[in-house]
């Protein structure tokens, strides 16, 4: 069973996504299909341990929800045009109606980030929906405890349909409210799959790398929006890292022991021209392209030491005063502390985003002063934080890493 379980839950990494993006379209309610997608791989953990995995199993989950949908259909006595829609459906003979957006999963994200719900209440019902992740990573991406993650997707899901909002595209002149929230998980996607936050896997490529199909398919439909290409052109440089990244045990490789040999160039030529896309259109670079930038920077070095470091804390700067955050400071920190002026003023920037609060209980924090703090000969205070940063980390290969930090001290 265990395996299955483990088969189940790779096979909804990968296409989980899709299937909700087909039942929501068949039942025109996002939290409907996610309940029928989630009752069909309850119904796949009991079958396939005795029957075998079938060969399509996505199709196999989608077949068993839809049949699941006819039935509560029937129960409700309401079937008759649900009939015809599922006809229509299965039949797959007929040509579906224009959309604007013809990617069912983008089509996905846009509703579940409709003006009715917030901001806030947008990104965790599309990360939980659209990405897969669960409650708890969700809730350590946006640094909030994990049940106010629950109670925002619930609300989220029973506002969408107390609104009768359904799963359609949005005409093009709605975009524009939307679209801020649509890259926005967009590119927490690909952050799950670049450095995960849980598990005993430093990346999940098969997140990160829909992220990337994702946000191609957003710039060509955009294809005047700056920031669409500026978010290709962070992921695209971002990406052409990952072979790099981990050794053959699955162990992180940090960058400084990276063979950029490795890095994968091609997509670094295509990061360089979504960037050169988004500066073409001329409205100035914003918080993604910025990001890009600052990718860039260290996919156009030949190591570490050759890296500008002046033009990267130059460009954190610029990025934490469009888009401030404390994970922007910590970096800016890191930046600070390659450059000539060392790791005193660094670690003060990290000691002011102590005091703001907003990291705390996470790794990332003490991580950071743990290096700093091993630059600057404080041992014992380094290995104390490191150690402190390993009992924080979710991730355990990430948690492996520290701790072989602090025992080098």
């Amino acid at each position: 069973m265990s395996d299955i379980r483990r088969t189940v839950a790779a096979l909804w990494r990968i296409e989980g996504a899709q299937v909700v993006a087909t039942l929501a379209r068949m039942t025109g309610d996002v939290g409907t299909a996610e309940d029928l997608a989630q009752e069909a791989l309850a119904d796949a953990l009991t079958q396939w341990p005795e029957s075998g995995v079938p060969r399509n199993p996505g199709a196999w989950l989608t077949a068993v929800a839809k049949r699941k949908a006819i039935d509560t259909w029937r129960r409700q006595q309401r079937q008759d045009e649900k009939y015809r829609v599922i006809a229509h459906d299965l039949s797959e003979t007929g040509e579906d109606e224009w959309q604007p957006i013809e990617d069912d999963v983008l089509r996905l994200i846009f509703t579940a980030c409709h003006p009715v719900l917030s901001r806030q209440a947008q990104v965790c019902l599309t990360l939980r929906v659209v990405g897969g992740l669960s409650t708890e990573e969700i809730a350590r991406m946006m640094l909030v405890p994990v049940s106010t993650v629950q109670q925002r997707i619930v609300r989220a899901k029973a506002t969408l349909a107390a609104s009768h909002v359904v799963f359609a595209s949005p005409e093009p002149p709605e975009f524009g409210e939307r679209l801020g929230a649509v890259l926005g998980v967009v590119y927490l996607i690909f952050t799950e799959g670049y450095a995960a936050t849980s598990g005993d896997r430093w990346i999940r490529p098969d997140l990160a790398n829909e992220a990337l199909r994702l946000g191609r398919v957003l710039a060509r439909l955009l294809p005047r929006e700056p920031e669409a290409h500026g978010l290709v052109a962070l992921m695209e440089l971002q990406a052409s890292r990952f072979a790099a990244r981990v050794a053959a045990d699955g162990s992180p490789v940090l960058l400084t022991d990276q063979d950029r040999k490795r890095w994968d160039h091609a997509q670094i030529r295509r990061g360089q021209a979504a960037l050169a896309r988004a500066d073409a259109i001329g409205r100035g670079r914003g918080s993604y392209a910025l990001q890009a930038s600052i990718a860039e920077c260290h996919a156009c070095a030949s190591s570490v030491e050759d890296t500008d470091w002046e033009r990267i804390v130059l460009l954190y700067e610029a990025l934490g005063r469009i888009a401030p955050s404390p994970i922007v400071d910590l970096n800016r920190a890191v930046a600070v502390s390659m450059t000539s002026a060392g790791a005193e003023p660094a670690l003060r920037i990290a000691d002011g985003v102590a005091k703001g609060g907003k990291l705390e209980g996470t790794s990332l924090l003490p991580s950071v002063r743990g290096e700093l703090l091993s630059r600057l000969g404080r041992t014992e205070e380094a290995r104390s934080e490191l150690g402190i940063a390993a009992r924080l980390a979710t991730n355990a290969r990430e948690a492996e890493v520290l701790r072989s930090k602090a025992a080098r001290l």
